[in-house]
């Protein structure tokens, strides 16, 4: 304590617990000018236990009058001398001063808390009533608040935080589908499963789903009709119709047909890393390559690569969809290709604008997109079966063979040893490199399964956030599987990503999003890919690539079937070294990487479809 206030509190106690500033001297006037409101709360914690009431009150009303208009903390005071204002009796002044320190600080609400709970005492309903409305943060304005913190939470990578906070507020608010998209997400990324289970009061869990986002969708249900009514929600409130048509209907009588590719993701990102042989092997003796940009800079070699494969490029990142889709008409491009689809950074606006006559979505989103404006969505005859082609919207447009481009171009990093990378010699090692978002409880479950009945087994999976590596590491305990058997990979570049997945003897798909690069991926180092298919398109990437590379053995279409092959394969070393032997025998580079071929396949769908006058 120091040397002044043990005076003051040696002066109050002398002067028989009294003071007043006015017979005691301008020294102690200086004195509690210059304190601050956490030494004059000290100060009266020692005091009120020595000298009672009456002195701390006098000093409260001393050191307001002398610090009001110079201290930002002058609404604690009036709240403090409020308490001790009415624990002496005293509620005239104590509601004056709880009014006063709402005053300058409106949404101080522990003083409107006792205000309003001395006018419920005194009979004043209406008026308590009035005094902790005034207090309540509109609902608006909490769930704006409590979404932004969210959102930014989960842009640093706090996932847990920012769930949290979106779950508060949709307790607020649970009619808000954009938080609901956000929260489910959060929760697939953490691997918290069920990722519905944890359920929003006022909300059945058919209502989450239906706000759950095109993306997060693909992961949680293996249903086309539901999923198309999740991408139908989030088009209504995202995609108003415009009703404008920019391009003349029947089209334009070129010589060489202009097609046009828009995209957000021209940069280090899977869709650049499979379809950029394409741009660049497309005939150009019967086509033009229009090229629209809406990629944020990141300077790598891959960017500049698929940018200088257009022969027409427009950057279009700060445009707006007006401006983007004037500028597809302007170009008078026939076939429109929109590779984002439903994910981040789309600019499925644009296409309101109907800037082409003909437009189709590729690769992106691989999920229903009923949107009047597009025409067609690439495919084969795997992915969409004939059963379900009529459940989806736009129109399958499908390849001979694969729908999935590749780039046989792609470097490869040097080979690192199992040692290097972590893994032991001699064990067989499965492996999941997908985002966490995609792998569920049921397939997790089924990959624990396995590891318990094939013990000389471990599972190598993507270390994509901490949360999700927390979470799986657990459910894996649980299920009595040893901390060492679960083994996790960090980021690494792409060439040394596809280098690595040589060490691996089994990649276990997920279900129901499939992996779709990533299988490609596999099967190009000759790692096998076992896979789940089911109805949706999402479910039957991966099924699509393997029979594409010759190896329809490889897919399942229940997860009992999936784990009895898993099986087999880690307990028949003879099976398995033929199965792998076929993939490294060039099966992948003949089945997938014959990019010359796809393009030739592509180009015929695209001549069967364009519109001529």
């Amino acid at each position: 304590m120091s040397p002044d206030l043990t005076a003051i509190i040696s002066h109050i106690e002398k002067k028989s617990w009294t003071y007043d500033p006015k017979i005691d001297g301008e020294k102690i006037q200086r004195f509690l000018h210059a304190l601050k409101v956490d030494e004059l709360i000290q100060l009266m914690e020692v005091i009120k236990p020595r000298c009672g009431a009456a002195p701390v009150i006098q000093i409260y009303q001393s050191w307001i009058n002398l610090n009001t208009g110079r201290s930002p903390h002058l609404f604690v005071a009036w709240f403090n001398l409020g308490t001790e204002l009415s624990a002496a009796g005293d509620q005239v002044n104590a509601a004056t001063s709880y009014r006063n320190a709402l005053a300058l600080k409106p949404d101080f609400y522990q003083a409107a808390v006792n205000l309003g709970l001395m006018q419920e005492n005194a009979g004043q309903t209406a008026e308590a009533l009035g005094t902790w409305l005034q207090l309540l943060q509109p609902t608006e304005a909490r769930t704006t608040l409590l979404n932004h913190r969210g959102r930014l939470l989960e842009n640093l990578g706090r996932y847990d935080e920012a769930e949290d906070e979106l779950y508060k507020s949709l307790l607020t608010d649970p009619n808000q589908p954009d938080a609901i998209q956000h929260w489910t997400h959060l929760r697939q990324k953490q691997c918290k499963w069920p990722a519905l289970s944890f359920g929003i009061p006022g909300l059945a869990t058919d209502d989450i789903t239906l706000s759950a986002g095109p993306l997060s969708g693909l992961a949680l249900i293996d249903d086309v009709v539901m999923q198309r009514r999740i991408v139908e929600e989030w088009l209504k409130r995202k995609m108003p119709v415009i009703g404008t048509t920019l391009c003349p209907p029947n089209g334009y009588a070129h010589d060489k047909i202009r097609i046009g590719y828009l995209s957000s993701d021209y940069c280090r990102h899977p869709i650049t890393y499979l379809i950029t042989e394409l741009f660049e092997k497309h005939d150009r003796s019967k086509f033009e390559v229009y090229g629209y940009d809406s990629t944020k800079e990141d300077n790598s070699d891959v960017r500049k690569r698929i940018l200088s494969s257009f022969d027409k490029l427009s950057m279009v990142l700060d445009w707006n969809d007006e401006q983007i889709a004037r500028k597809i008409r302007d170009d008078e491009i026939d076939i429109l290709v929109d590779l984002n689809g439903m994910t981040k950074g789309t600019r499925l606006g644009a296409l309101r604008y109907r800037p082409a006559p003909v437009q189709m979505t590729y690769l992106g989103y691989i999920g229903p997109i009923p949107f009047e404006e597009l025409d067609y969505m690439i495919c084969d005859h795997f992915t969409i079966p004939d059963k379900v082609a009529g459940e989806y919207q736009p129109k399958p447009l499908f390849m001979p063979d694969c729908y999935q481009v590749n780039d046989g171009k792609l470097g490869i990093g040097s080979p690192k040893t199992r040692v290097e990378l972590g893994l032991p010699e001699d064990k067989f090692v499965l492996c999941s490199f997908s985002n966490s978002y995609k792998v569920t409880e049921e397939i997790f479950e089924s990959w624990m399964e396995i590891l318990n009945k094939a013990p000389n087994t471990v599972m190598w999976l993507l270390d994509d956030n901490p949360h999700a590596r927390k979470n799986t590491g657990e459910w894996a305990k649980k299920r009595g599987i040893a901390d060492e058997r679960i083994i996790y990979a960090g980021r690494v570049s792409p060439e040394d990503y596809l280098s690595r997945m040589r060490n691996a003897d089994l990649f276990l798909d997920t279900y129901p999003y499939n992996s779709g690069t990533t299988a490609s991926d596999a099967m190009r180092m000759g790692l096998p890919l076992l896979t789940l298919s089911g109805e949706c398109f999402s479910s039957r990437m991966a099924g699509s690539l393997l029979t594409a590379v010759g190896l329809p053995e490889l897919i399942a279409t229940d997860l009992a079937t999936y784990v009895s092959k898993a099986l087999d394969l880690i307990n028949d070393p003879a099976q398995y070294k033929v199965l792998r032997a076929r993939l490294e025998d060039g099966a992948w580079a003949r089945g997938l990487g014959d990019t010359s071929r796809f393009t030739s396949q592509l180009e015929t769908e695209y001549l069967k479809v364009v519109k001529k006058p």
